[in-house]
C-alpha cells in the first residue's frame, strides 16, 4: 500500500529473518502460535486507515443510537443466554473490511461483517512490535490508533477489562482455554493486566456469586472478560454450571448480550457506501439468477464455519423454513489484491478494533492476508505470505 516500504521490505526479507519472528513470538507469547503467521506485515497510510476507523464507527452508531433497531434485534437474543441488566452499548466491537477498487480506480472499504465481541487486543500489539524489531523496520511506524501509545492503551485496556477490582477477581471466561488457537492472547492478557484465564465449566456457583478455585481456594469473580462463543457452548453440548439468566452478583467486561445484538444479524438494517447488498434468507425477495456472485451465511457461526460462498439454489432450498431467518445471503465482494507479494498480488481483510468506555475509540488494527477465496487459514492452506498479519501505519 505504500510502495517505498513494500519493496524495500520485499528486497531485504530473508527466510531466516521470518524464522526469527516466529521464535521471537513464541517467546514473547509463552507458547507457539498455532495458526498461520504471516511472513510480511502490511503498510498503510494513515488517510486509509483513519477512513476506516470513522467508516467502521458509522456503522456502529447507526445500530446503537437507532432505538427502532434495538427493538428489533431483541428478535436476536436467544431465550437461554439472555443476560440481565444489559449495558446501553458494547463494550468491544470488531468491524472487518475488505478493499474494492471501483471504476475509478480508487481504493473502497466494503464491510465483511462486524461483531460486539473480543478479539485480540493483547496478541495484536504483540505481533506488530515483533514486526519492527525482528525486521528493523522504521521504529516511528506506529499500529496503535487514536492516538494512543503502549502506555496509555494498556491503561484503557485495563479500565475495560479490571475497571479497578483487584485482577484476581476478575477473569478471562473461556471454554477449554488451553485447546484454543487463541490462546496465546489469553496468556498475553493474563500478563498485561495479572487477571485469570478460566474454562466455563470450572466456574462453581453460590447463592448470586460465582467463583473459581486456585491452590485450592475459592476465588470469588467479581468481573468476567467473556470469551465464550455461545454457538460453541451448543456445538459441544457444554454443561453449564451457572445460568445466563441469573440476575448474578457480577460484572461484565462487555456485556454479551451484544454478541447477539451486533453480530451478521445486523447487516441487513445497516445503511451505509461500504455495506453490500444483504437479506435474511426468510425476506429474499427472490433468489438471484447469479447466485455465485453471493455467499451464504449462518448468524452467529464463528471463525467462518458454516459459511457457503457461490451456494447453489440446491444449497438454499435445503435449509427448511423455520431456520432460514437464521442465515443472510450477501453480495460477494471481489476483494482487490493490493500487497505486493514474491508470490503474487495478495488481499487483505483489516479488522478494526474498537473500545467503547467513555467514547467509541478505533484503538488497532488486526490484518489477515489470502489469495484463497476467504482470508481464513482454511482457505489459505499451503500458500506462503498469507495468514495473521498487522498493519503498520505511516504518513
Amino acid at each position: 500500500m505504500i510502495p517505498s516500504l513494500r519493496h524495500s521490505f520485499n528486497a531485504s526479507f530473508t527466510q531466516d529473518k521470518y524464522d526469527r519472528l516466529r521464535r521471537e513470538m513464541t517467546a514473547r507469547c509463552g507458547m507457539d502460535v498455532p495458526f498461520a503467521l504471516c511472513e510480511t506485515p502490511c503498510f498503510f497510510p494513515t488517510a486509509l486507515v483513519k477512513r476506516l476507523g470513522e467508516d467502521g464507527k458509522a456503522l456502529i452508531h447507526q445500530l446503537v443510537d437507532n432505538s427502532e433497531y434495538r427493538a428489533r434485534s431483541e428478535a436476536s437474543l436467544p431465550a437461554r443466554f439472555r443476560v440481565p441488566n444489559e449495558a446501553p452499548h458494547p463494550m468491544f466491537v470488531q468491524v472487518d473490511f475488505g478493499l474494492v477498487r471501483d471504476a475509478a480506480g480508487e481504493l473502497q472499504p466494503k464491510l465483511v461483517e462486524l461483531q460486539a465481541f473480543p478479539s485480540l487486543y493483547a496478541y495484536q500489539p504483540v505481533l506488530s512490535q515483533a514486526y519492527i524489531d525482528v525486521f528493523s523496520l522504521d521504529p516511528n511506524l506506529s499500529y496503535f490508533l487514536n492516538g494512543l501509545d503502549a502506555q496509555s492503551y494498556k491503561r484503557l485496556l485495563g479500565d475495560a477489562i479490571v475497571a479497578g477490582h483487584d485482577p484476581k477477581n476478575v477473569v478471562l471466561m473461556e471454554i477449554h482455554p488451553e485447546e484454543q488457537k487463541t490462546r496465546p492472547d489469553f496468556l498475553l492478557t493474563e500478563k498485561l493486566l495479572g487477571i485469570r484465564t478460566v474454562c466455563i465449566t470450572k466456574i462453581s456457583k453460590q447463592g448470586r456469586k460465582l467463583f473459581y478455585e486456585e491452590n485450592g481456594k475459592q476465588i470469588p469473580i467479581e468481573r468476567i472478560y467473556n470469551r465464550t462463543i455461545v454457538d460453541e457452548l451448543e456445538r459441544k453440548d457444554i454443561k453449564l454450571p451457572f445460568d445466563f439468566r441469573d440476575d448474578l452478583d457480577v460484572e461484565w467486561a462487555g456485556h454479551p448480550n451484544w454478541y447477539f445484538r451486533m453480530s451478521k444479524y445486523s447487516i441487513p438494517h445497516l445503511k451505509h457506501p461500504s455495506v453490500p447488498r444483504t437479506w435474511f434468507l426468510d425476506q429474499l425477495p427472490e433468489v438471484p439468477a447469479d447466485l455465485e456472485n453471493f455467499v451464504l451465511k449462518p448468524l452467529y457461526s464463528f471463525a467462518g464455519l458454516g459459511v457457503l460462498i457461490a451456494p447453489s439454489r440446491k444449497d438454499i432450498d435445503a435449509i427448511p423454513a423455520a431456520k432460514r431467518g437464521e442465515y443472510i445471503l450477501q453480495e460477494r465482494m471481489n476483494f482487490t489484491p493490493v500487497v505486493e507479494t514474491p508470490h503474487g498480488a495478495t488481499k487483505v481483510e483489516l479488522r478494526m478494533m474498537y473500545i467503547w468506555l467513555d467514547e467509541l475509540r478505533p484503538v488497532l488494527t488486526i490484518v489477515r492476508m489470502g489469495r484463497g477465496l476467504m482470508m481464513g487459514v482454511d482457505q489459505n492452506k499451503g500458500m506462503a505470505w498469507v495468514g495473521s498479519s498487522a498493519a503498520l501505519i505511516s504518513g
